[in-house]
């Protein structure tokens, strides 16, 4: 099936996002900071998500891969 209608597939390929778009900007932040309208500013939202809610982000990673690993 396509992430887009598995509800599981669908938050973990968001929550990937979150964490590699934060990632990229933390080290690369000149790539993301350029594109901050348009599509690709989705991207630049995906790393602010993550730098401010990043223990959130963070626990949410965790229990996702809990759930992947024992429960599916």
């Amino acid at each position: 099936q396509s992430a887009i209608f598995n509800f599981q597939s669908l938050l973990i390929v968001l929550l990937l996002t979150i964490c590699t778009c934060a990632y990229v900007r933390a080290n690369f932040p000149s790539i993301l900071d350029r594109n901050k309208s348009g599509f690709l500013g989705l991207f630049w939202k995906a790393a602010r998500i993550g730098e401010r809610l990043s223990p959130w982000v963070s626990a949410s990673c965790i229990a996702m891969a809990f759930s992947v690993l024992f429960l599916s």
